[in-house]
């Protein structure tokens, strides 16, 4: 903390780097975040699905993307990784997860009138960016 400032940041533990890919820690995570969105985003949209709105927020909490396919309302999970995180970037999106994602549809569907007229379901899209540049997306349609 800074002398008399009242605030500051917190170094990281003395066993963790600083950085990561020349990034700081968590800010190479929100990187990651976001760039997998934009990858999972243009997927989709090669598909066929129309963005409806992105990073969606709400007091019941955050949904990645919301799109139209065909005449569904999908609301989409992205899952982000590196290869050597990758195991199943699917199995993030665990029961909990689910639960929590459900509640943030129901307040999209709740507030936006003309959305109640459409099924909907939920998709998972993951990413994995290995080391050697490669690109892998997953797919789930329909995925719980």
């Amino acid at each position: 903390m800074r002398a008399g400032s009242g605030r500051g940041t917190a170094a990281p533990p003395a066993s963790l780097p600083a950085t990561y890919g020349g990034l700081p820690l968590a800010d190479d995570r929100a990187n990651l975040g976001r760039r997998g969105e934009k990858l999972a985003r243009k997927f989709l949209e090669k598909l066929g699905y129309r963005t409806v709105v992105r990073n969606y927020r709400c007091p019941a909490g955050e949904l990645d993307l919301i799109s139209l396919d065909d005449r569904s309302i999908v609301f989409v999970e992205v899952k982000t990784r590196r290869s050597e995180e990758a195991a199943d970037v699917e199995r993030a999106v665990n029961p909990a997860k689910q639960r929590q994602l459900m509640r943030v549809a129901r307040y999209y569907l709740a507030s936006t009138p003309t959305a109640r007229r459409y099924p909907c379901r939920f998709d998972v899209v993951g990413i994995v960016w290995s080391d050697n540049g490669n690109t892998e997306i997953r797919h789930i349609r329909d995925a719980f």
